[in-house]
């Protein structure tokens, strides 16, 4: 085990901390898990990943010509 200094910027770093115990989630396992999927070969969780963002875009979506318009 390692421990390491990051610089990051404070507004980033209250959002994670804020995503990561809502979620009751380590924000340093977190980070971990990032990190691993950049350099493994054939990460596990980045193929997931992107087997359910396929999912996403094949999706029903309606087209929205103008936000203001649709939703004021």
């Amino acid at each position: 085990m390692a421990i390491k200094t990051f610089n990051i910027e404070e507004d980033v770093y209250k959002q994670f901390s804020g995503y990561c115990k809502g979620n009751g989630i380590s924000m340093s396992k977190q980070v971990e898990l990032f990190m691993r999927s950049m350099i493994e070969d054939d990460p596990k969780v980045k193929k997931e990943f992107l087997e359910r963002l396929e999912k996403i875009r094949k999706g029903k979506f309606i087209k929205v010509n103008s936000f203001a318009e649709r939703y004021a």
